[in-house]
């Protein structure tokens, strides 16, 4: 009894174990929509952190330029000892005993450099926070892009799977005719070599398609081994009619980010020119200082250190033989430059929108051509398959019109990519 109570307490444990490491070997699965995996993205992406961080940054570098020109205060504490040491004056003799001072110092500073290098921190600033949004519209569109390239490719599959179970009924109907020595080996052998290219070619597509989802994996800060299941499938995201919208969307130039970066540079470059200017400029300064001293030692001595004591200063650079001068001839010339670069960015801009303009219609023409004609290759096959069938077609008829629909097939799936491109290219543009 005692033996079969210690068997029944083994096979619970082996039991508990195998469940355990089942559980910690089990993959975790999620779920998402195209908006969800675009917010999950933005929430786990780490390049969209370290663009968080840059605002921090540019936050503390512009608090570091207020406090140059907000009031410094010290306090120091010194102990000095000069070992029995007195001053002889002759008639007189003074003791330096040890001593302790205490003093509190209150400074402040201000300069026009100062006051310029505020205003260069909130441009920076503001250049951080549109670089931040920036960098989260580049990776919405990205995650949107995989998506949308995991979709095709899945159809894709499918579309390979139904030829390739076609193909294989074609080709076991031969290889029964030449058995039955109705038909020659040469179709049978005609019609495996197609179903061999269709099986690696669906290999190949798997292969691609590991691919996407580990670049989705990569931009959701996924572990490799998640498995992602997609919700959304390309009939519900494929809307024709709001891809068209955008043709008729005007173009605000201000509301590119590219164009807000530069805009901003700009800005940059011209308060350059005031802070390499005041740097040149006067320096005002004023300061209070607080002091105690303090003799361990009841002998006379002298305290020549004063209780209070007030400063003020302005300091004026006289000659510094064209040193700031070419400064500012230097920064000068930059901002030229900048504006520029600024006029021909807002050109390029504008064509660039024309120039998506007419992709997007070509690729939306391409697609619809596409649709048609992967219709047509798909009755043109059936029929040929059909016509086989009944020993009208040879193998060499099938094999040529299986060719003609992957052919159409995969100028079906690549352009419903141009057209997620040249959407999101377009709506990248347009600040969508």
């Amino acid at each position: 009894m005692k033996r079969k109570t210690m068997n029944l307490m083994r096979s619970v444990v082996c039991m508990m174990l195998l469940f355990v490491a089942f559980a910690a070997g089990a993959q975790e699965k999620i779920y998402l929509s195209l908006q969800d995996a675009q917010e999950y993205a933005l929430e786990h992406n780490r390049t969209l952190e370290n663009a968080s961080l840059d605002i921090m940054k540019a936050e503390a570098a512009r608090w570091q330029a207020i406090a140059s020109m907000l009031p410094q205060v010290s306090a120091g504490l010194d102990y000095t000892n000069m070992m029995g040491y007195k001053m002889d004056f002759g008639m007189m003799v003074i003791s330096m005993p040890p001593s302790a001072s205490f003093t509190v110092t209150t400074a402040i500073a201000l300069s026009g450099a100062q006051i310029v290098s505020t205003q260069v921190g909130n441009i920076s600033k503001r250049m951080a926070d549109i670089s931040y949004r920036k960098s989260g519209q580049e990776i919405t569109d990205q995650v949107k892009i995989l998506y949308y390239s995991a979709l095709v490719t899945e159809e894709t599959l499918e579309l390979l799977r139904e030829n390739l179970e076609s193909m294989k009924k074609l080709h076991s109907m031969a290889q029964s005719a030449v058995d039955v020595g109705v038909s020659e080996q040469t179709d049978a052998d005609q019609l495996k070599v197609q179903v061999a290219t269709m099986e690696t070619s669906i290999n190949a597509t798997e292969r691609s398609l590991e691919m996407v989802y580990n670049s989705l994996r990569l931009q959701l800060n996924l572990d490799a081994n998640s498995e992602i299941e997609l919700t959304q499938g390309l009939p519900e995201l494929m809307n024709v009619d709001a891809v068209s919208d955008l043709f008729r969307e005007e173009f605000d130039i201000n509301r590119n980010y590219n164009y807000q970066l530069l805009k901003a540079s700009t800005d940059l470059a011209k308060k350059q020119i005031a802070l390499t200017g005041w740097s040149g400029g006067p320096t005002f300064s004023i300061f209070h200082q607080f002091a105690k001293k303090h003799y361990f030692s009841d002998e006379m001595t002298m305290n020549m250190t004063p209780p209070n004591m007030l400063g003020i200063s302005v300091k004026v650079p006289l000659f510094t033989s064209l040193r700031n001068t070419k400064s500012v001839q230097d920064a000068r010339l930059s901002y030229r430059k900048q504006l520029n670069t600024l006029a021909d960015t807002e050109a390029a801009l504008k064509i660039q929108h024309r120039q998506l303009v007419y992709n997007l219609k070509s690729a939306l023409e391409q697609y619809r051509t596409q649709k048609d004609n992967v219709e047509v290759a798909r009755r043109v096959f059936e029929n040929i398959a059909l016509k086989y069938e009944y020993g009208v077609a040879s193998a060499l008829d099938v094999t040529n019109a299986g060719t003609n629909l992957i052919f159409a097939q995969n100028s079906y799936v690549q352009s419903l990519l141009q057209i997620v491109n040249a959407q999101i290219s377009l709506e990248q543009l347009l600040n969508r």
